[in-house]
């Protein structure tokens, strides 16, 4: 767990919307893995734009749930290796974790809302 964070589950009923904040990080995470991860190179191709949304879940909740910059760069390398059987950069994925939890960081700024909250 990062240094200055405790976690806060998030349990929402069926049917229930995502807070605006957690909303937020969602869409944020999304552009973070079509532009910025982007393993096989399709962000210049709008057709192709769901290519990353069956990982964007679990990115999701790695950061909600403080997940490390290695915990989420060795989650995207292993879905470049062993899902999408290339060679992939890790160090790469290490860059792209990081614009993830600094999305969460900017987002979560002087904040406390569900997800998690800064430790006094």
């Amino acid at each position: 767990m990062e240094a200055g964070f405790v976690r806060i589950s998030l349990v929402l009923p069926v049917g229930r919307k995502l807070p605006a904040k957690q909303l937020e990080l969602y869409k944020r995470i999304d552009e973070i893995l079509w532009q910025d991860w982007d393993p096989i190179g399709v962000s210049d191709c709008e057709a192709a734009r769901d290519e990353y949304y069956s990982y964007l879940p679990k990115v999701f909740r790695m950061a909600l749930e403080n997940g490390t910059q290695h915990e989420i760069a060795k989650y995207l390398f292993l879905v470049e290796t062993k899902s999408m059987g290339m060679e992939g950069d890790l160090q790469h994925c290490l860059n792209v974790a990081k614009l993830v939890l600094n999305a969460r960081e900017e987002i979560w700024e002087h904040r406390n809302e569900s997800g998690w909250q800064k430790q006094r």
